[in-house]
């Protein structure tokens, strides 16, 4: 019988029905697999499920019976490709289930942070509202969002439906696209970082995108902006954005992404992470639950129809 494991439950979600599996073979479910056991738990599997469990060259010549590889999500930078190719291993990966979701989140924390939501709710929640015998609190001053230039890095699926909802609220878009569209005002990154109120960022981590936004280009935000990052931690120098948070040369920062996964102590985010114009939330921008459950529905139509000998959402045939 065909051996499927989920080596990370948990990080999918435990309030998922994983039994749509059960139909390819014998299901395994591991709530979180570490280092020392994964191994033994990839050892006679035909079927690898995972989401952030790291799946090098050295942990897959363990599993020579491994056939497919499903990625619970769209990045697969956790996995050595190559060496699945190199042995012929099926990877898919899912692609746009989690549009609605990050796009909700980016522009709840652009909202959140442009209105000083979190110190005026602290000063409710403190009692201060209540002792100060004053029916009102206009500081720190907040502005509206209409009429601000929010830039988009990054422009697909996320980044344009980002874009639609920032137009609905009254923004100007502008976009920085490798590639320039004719849908969508594109300009180049170094204009996008110097007129931008807002800057959110929704491109895939690679070797063009790694530290993108460097400290040469924070230096070029405005002093009010407000950067986003749902994309991938890396694509930001997350010392300099740290550094331009403390000197107050940007407005805010909401991150829910990092090129650590959490973040240690000695990360540069530590320092602001209790700051009233920051908002950091742990990678959870793609997971509402109708996100999640879209997600299963489409990795088990991924192996369905690898085992019906089709090619869908296969990665490593690109």
């Amino acid at each position: 019988m065909m051996e499927l494991v989920i080596l990370d439950a948990s990080s999918i979600g435990n309030d998922l029905d994983y039994s749509g599996f059960s139909q390819f073979g014998h299901l395994t479910i591991y709530e979180e697999t570490s280092p020392l056991t994964i191994i033994e738990r990839v050892r006679n599997a035909d079927v690898l499920i995972l989401n952030k469990v790291r799946l090098t060259r050295t942990i897959l010549s363990e599993a020579p019976k491994v056939r497919l590889i499903c990625e619970a999500a769209t990045g697969f930078d956790n996995i050595d490709l190559e060496y699945c190719k190199e042995k012929g291993i099926a990877v898919c990966n899912v692609v746009g289930y989690s549009t609605q979701s990050v796009a909700q989140l980016t522009v709840a924390m652009a909202l959140s942070l442009i209105s000083n939501l979190s110190t005026y709710r602290s000063y409710v929640a403190s009692g201060e509202y209540t002792k100060s015998g004053k029916p009102n609190l206009l500081e720190p001053v907040y502005h509206e969002i209409a009429g601000k230039t929010w830039g988009i890095l990054g422009y697909g699926n996320i980044g344009k439906q980002v874009a639609r909802v920032a137009e609905a609220l009254g923004c100007k878009v502008i976009v920085h696209k490798r590639k320039p569209v004719p849908d969508a005002d594109c300009v180049s990154l170094e204009e996008l970082c110097r007129r931008s109120d807002i800057l959110s960022i929704h491109t895939p981590l690679n070797d063009e995108t790694r530290n993108l936004l460097n400290r040469d280009r924070i230096a070029m935000l405005k002093r009010n902006c407000i950067v986003i990052n749902v994309a991938r931690g890396a694509v930001t120098d997350e010392g300099a954005i740290a550094e331009a948070i403390l000197t107050e040369t940007i407005g805010g920062l909401g991150v829910d992404v990092y090129s650590q996964e959490p973040f240690p102590a000695e990360h540069p985010f530590s320092k602001i992470k209790d700051f009233s114009n920051v908002l950091l939330t742990p990678h959870m921008a793609w997971g509402g639950y109708e996100t999640r459950v879209r997600l299963l529905q489409e990795m088990v139509e991924n192996a369905r129809a690898f085992f019906a000998g089709e090619i869908r959402n296969r990665v490593d045939k690109l």
